[in-house]
C-alpha cells in the first residue's frame, strides 16, 4: 500500500524504526549525562523504558499537534498548537507563552508578514 507521496508502509515503518532508535540513543545518552552528573546510578532497563516512554509520548503529541492543525483548518502547526497542548500542565504551559512571547519579541516583522499574508486574500 502506497501513502500520500508515494512512499510504501514499509519504508515509512523503517523510517519509524530509524527515528526511534536514534531518539532512544539519546534519551539514553542525556539520561546517563544527568546521573553521572548528579552522581545518581539508573539501571539501563529503567534508562530504557524511559526513553522508549518519551518517543511514545512525542508520537501521540505529534498526532495531537497535527489535529489542533487541521482543526484550524491549516496545513501546518503553529507555536498556539504547541501550548494548547501544554493546557493540563501549567508550569509546561506558562513556559511556553513566556517562550512564544520572547519569540515574537525578538522578531515582530515575522508577525507582521504573517498577519499581512492572512489578510491580502484574493
Amino acid at each position: 500500500m502506497e501513502g500520500v507521496d508515494g512512499s510504501s508502509e514499509l519504508e515509512i515503518d523503517s523510517e519509524t524504526k530509524l527515528l526511534r532508535d536514534r531518539f532512544r540513543l539519546s534519551a539514553i545518552s542525556i539520561a546517563e549525562s544527568e546521573a553521572n552528573k548528579n552522581g545518581v546510578q539508573v539501571s539501563k532497563v529503567v534508562v530504557a523504558c524511559v526513553a522508549d516512554l518519551a518517543f511514545k509520548y512525542t508520537e501521540k503529541l505529534a498526532k495531537d499537534l497535527q489535529l489542533f492543525a487541521q482543526h484550524a483548518n491549516r496545513k501546518s502547526v503553529n507555536v498556539d498548537d504547541v501550548i494548547l497542548s501544554a493546557h493540563r500542565n501549567e508550569n509546561l504551559s506558562g513556559f511556553l507563552r513566556t517562550f512564544s512571547n520572547d519569540l515574537k519579541a525578538k522578531d515582530p516583522q515575522s508577525e507582521k508578514k504573517r498577519k499581512k499574508r492572512m489578510t491580502i486574500q484574493p
